[in-house]
C-alpha cells in the first residue's frame, strides 16, 4: 500500500496493512533474539576487556585482584566473557535524578497505604 493512496474511505485498509507489517516486524525481531541466544560464548582476553570497558590492563588486573569483575582462571591466563563484563557494567549505573525522585514517589505512596 502506498502512502499516497490513504483516505478517509480506505483508512481500515491502511490500518489492516500497518497491522500486519508490524506483526512481521516482530516475528523478524524474534527470530533474531532466537538465533542470538543460541550463540556460543566465547571466552575473551584482557586485551579485548581493556578495549571493551576502555580501561589499561594494570587496571583490570587490580578489579581481578579486587575480586571487582567476573573472570575466570585456567592456569597462568584469565579469560572474560563478553556478556559477564556488560552486564558487570551496567550494575554500576547510577541513578538519574528522575530515576530517585520517581523512587522516592514510590516509597511515600507505598508507605501511606
Amino acid at each position: 500500500m502506498d502512502i499516497n493512496e490513504i483516505s478517509f474511505e480506505n483508512l481500515p485498509k491502511a490500518v489492516a496493512h500497518l497491522v500486519k507489517e508490524i506483526a512481521e516486524i516482530k516475528l523478524l525481531i524474534q527470530n533474531v533474539q532466537v538465533y542470538e541466544s543460541k550463540e556460543k560464548s566465547i571466552p575473551i582476553g584482557i586485551d579485548e576487556v581493556s578495549r571493551l570497558i576502555g580501561k589499561a590492563k594494570p587496571t583490570i588486573y587490580a578489579l581481578v585482584r579486587q575480586r571487582k569483575i567476573p573472570c575466570y582462571k585456567y592456569g597462568k591466563k584469565l579469560y572474560f566473557f563478553e556478556e559477564e563484563v556488560l552486564e558487570w557494567i551496567s550494575k554500576g549505573k547510577k541513578k538519574t535524578i528522575q530515576e530517585i525522585e520517581s523512587d522516592v514517589l514510590k516509597y511515600d505512596h507505598n508507605r501511606k497505604k
